[in-house]
């Protein structure tokens, strides 16, 4: 699926809070954030998207990208993200058959 054995990421909400993370399984993290499993930060601020990630072979390097990319300024972030993704578009929008929001949707329509 992707190049690297681990990952450094960053998942965003609608408003643009970032979260920087790494693991080594990046479907399984995703969809933890996606359907607030984590609990947290991701969870309280609504975290949901990955908009940025980044493969790598050892995972020293995917730690020692991360703590990098949360010692940068917020602007510095921003064009990171925007180089790969100007968009902002969730990366992992086709990864699964069923997004959260998708089935908040549905049932929000069940309710009517």
């Amino acid at each position: 699926m992707h190049e690297g054995s681990y990952f450094t990421y960053i998942m965003a909400s609608r408003s643009h809070t970032l979260y920087i993370g790494v693991t080594g399984d990046l479907l399984k993290r995703v969809f933890q954030h996606k359907w607030r499993e984590c609990g947290g930060f991701t969870e309280r601020y609504n975290c949901d998207r990955l908009v940025w990630f980044e493969g790598q072979q050892d995972v020293t390097r995917a730690i020692a990208r991360e703590k990098q990319l949360k010692g940068w300024r917020r602007e510095k972030k921003i064009a990171l993200i925007e180089k790969m993704n100007p968009a902002w578009v969730d990366l992992a929008r086709e990864w699964y058959d069923l997004e959260p929001a998708d089935e908040r949707r549905a049932l929000d329509r069940m309710d009517v």
